[in-house]
């Protein structure tokens, strides 16, 4: 058993159309850490479009995961503007793909509160089978907290948002999100 990491890659805006170009040669990459993943899919647009690519995995440890992150094709061809990669805890001890709602139904979000690293973490929110995947963002030892990274299933992003803590993050960032992977 490793340690977990939370990678969500940015795009540069005006790269659809390279990130399109690049599906096959991305999915093949991820298909590389498939039995690692705790959870991936990309953030969109109200539209559809692609924003970014989150990836929830277990490696063995922060060269690994910077390896992960940076290697990856979409990354090394521009298709990224940015990379946010920090440890993380699965705090519901299951994958995406075991979430009771399913792949499909509902509306998904990723949810990022960023902190001033805080001397504690939040526990689980009760009450909240809405969630997929529920987690802090740490340093890279383990020891300091940064914020929370939350996927979701809520009726609107403001119903997402409720999931953290009001007052606890300097920001919180809430976008579309989808289950990822292959098409079946």
């Amino acid at each position: 058993m490793g340690m977990e990491f939370f990678c969500y890659h940015r795009d540069r805006s005006g790269s659809a159309a390279l990130r399109d170009d690049l599906r096959e040669e991305h999915w093949s990459y991820m298909d590389r850490y498939a039995k690692e993943m705790i959870a991936r899919g990309p953030t969109l647009t109200d539209g559809g479009t692609a924003t970014g690519s989150v990836h929830i995995v277990d490696l063995p440890d922060p060269a690994a995961a910077r390896a992960f992150a940076f290697d990856e094709p979409n990354f090394q061809a521009g298709v990224y503007r940015d990379v946010l990669l920090r440890r993380w805890r699965n705090m519901l001890g299951r994958t995406m793909w075991d979430f009771p709602g399913g792949r499909t139904g509902g509306n998904r979000y990723l949810v990022l509160g960023l902190g001033p690293g805080q001397a504690a973490e939040p526990a689980v929110p009760s009450g909240r089978d809405d969630l997929i995947a529920y987690g802090p963002l740490l340093s890279d030892d383990g020891a300091t907290w940064l914020g929370t990274a939350a996927l979701v299933q809520a009726s609107g992003p403001e119903a997402a948002r409720a999931v953290l803590a009001p007052g606890r993050y300097t920001d919180i960032e809430v976008h579309n999100w989808q289950f990822g992977g292959r098409p079946a």
